[in-house]
């Protein structure tokens, strides 16, 4: 439930985003007709083809997104059309000529009926077109929906947090909407401005169409910062995920704390570099876990550290196991971690996580997440991202002697990384990454 009101809220807060100024031109262009029979349909149908569309792109691949590239020239096409009919009220008589017709063959009822029906249904049909072209601003609440839904795969739970998400954008569209149709009301009969208001909507949604054609709407506004919602968001995040934090317990003598048990390892689909590991046989080793996936650019930063620590204490304790947990589709084939982990030098075992139980039995969220494991088979430290590598290896240290090994190694490792695993320039970032 909480999930679902942050979705609502985040989808809400969209409004406030430049990325909505393309469906504005949509929406009010119906302002001025039945709430309930125009505006109200267009926004349903917008709604439930964002979440359909958006619950498809995110766990069906490349062909979802290649389909959907078809569906946005279909809706511009028609979109525009709308846009011609609303400046030229002959050519709008011919286009409701073929429905009134049809409609007159379905229905028995009532010409008022029919014609109700006829705006209801094309009202949906442009709000599907709407929920096509619409791209919003991807902050960090709806961000959270579309990576848990690559994560966990097609499910009614992401379809309806997407559905939420959609609905909050609806409803303050709908609010803006009846204000809107009390202005021009207004203006309608205060000037007698209808057909001018009807010719400039008209003119609007051709430009919001060219808008989307061009890619304006996520380029040049997606970098707008008036109206950014980011902060709030992260607010709304934070406060929710403060009571989930990982409970921690003292340990007399030692400054790292017990975090809990370690899970089972049995939920990996195969091992690489290793027979399969369990608790059991790691008992009285110190145990690191590295959540990675080998597409994902922090973990392939963090890797050079994490294989230094395997080659420098594997003979004084200390046994080292990437989890590799897809993040897309493609991260889940066998034989691309396979070769990913021969091309990368990676030596240590690794646990294929495809269907992601190691990551859920950890309740992990993050890639590269790093835990460390005592030989006790207790939690007792963890870090998520990358950096702040001597304080991890001193870590180990720590736990290698509580464990009672001799001659660990002392000092912290230096790796050599080079190209794509060269560490960031932390001291010149612009802004933070985009995933795409």
């Amino acid at each position: 439930m909480i999930l679902l009101l942050l979705s609502y809220i985040g989808g809400v807060l969209t409004i406030l985003s430049p990325c909505i100024l393309p469906v504005l031109p949509f929406v009010f262009a119906r302002a001025e007709q039945p709430f309930t029979k125009s505006s109200l349909p267009l926004l349903g149908g917008m709604a439930v083809t964002f979440a359909a569309v958006a619950t498809l792109a995110a766990v069906g691949g490349g062909w979802a997104v290649h389909a959907n590239q078809y569906g946005r020239v279909a809706a511009m096409v028609l979109l525009a059309l709308f846009g011609i009919a609303l400046i030229f009220p002959s050519i709008a008589d011919r286009f409701t000529r073929p429905l009134v017709a049809i409609g007159g063959r379905l229905s028995r009822a009532s010409d008022r009926e029919r014609s109700s029906g006829t705006q209801i249904g094309s009202s949906f049909i442009l709000g599907i077109a709407v929920g096509l072209l619409w791209a919003p601003c991807a902050g960090p609440i709806l961000g959270l929906l579309l990576t848990g839904a690559a994560i966990q795969g097609a499910s009614v739970d992401t379809t309806l947090l997407l559905l939420a998400y959609a609905l909050g954008a609806a409803t303050s569209l709908a609010v803006a909407l009846l204000a809107g149709g009390r202005v021009f009301a207004a203006m309608k009969r205060s000037v007698g401005a209808g057909e001018w208001i009807r010719r400039g909507l008209g003119v609007a949604v051709l430009l919001g169409v060219a808008a989307v054609a061009t890619g304006l709407d996520t380029g040049l506004l997606t970098r707008l910062s008036v109206g950014n919602t980011n902060a709030i968001e992260e607010g709304l995040l934070s406060h929710t995920r403060g009571s989930s934090d990982r409970k921690t317990y003292a340990v007399p003598g030692s400054d790292l704390p017990i975090e809990g048990q370690m899970p089972s390892l049995a939920g990996a689909s195969g091992w690489l570099n290793s027979p399969p590991l369990t608790r059991e046989s790691l008992r009285g080793k110190v145990v690191l876990i590295d959540f990675w996936t080998y597409s994902c650019i922090n973990c392939l930063r963090a890797l050079p550290y994490v294989q230094a620590w395997a080659n420098k204490y594997k003979d004084h304790g200390l046994v080292v196991i990437g989890v590799h947990s897809p993040e897309f589709a493609f991260e889940k084939s066998t034989k691309n971690v396979s070769r990913a982990v021969k091309d990368l030098g990676v030596t240590y075992p690794v646990a294929i996580d495809s269907s992601l139980a190691i990551w859920q039995a950890f309740g992990n969220e993050y890639w590269p997440a790093h835990y460390f494991i005592d030989a006790e088979g207790r939690i007792r430290a963890h870090h998520f991202g990358e950096g702040d590598y001597a304080n991890s290896e001193r870590v180990i240290q720590t736990l290698l002697k509580e464990a009672g090994y001799s001659d660990i190694p002392t000092g912290t490792v230096r790796p050599n990384a080079r190209g794509v695993q060269e560490a960031s320039d932390s001291r010149d970032m612009q802004s933070p990454e985009t995933y795409i």
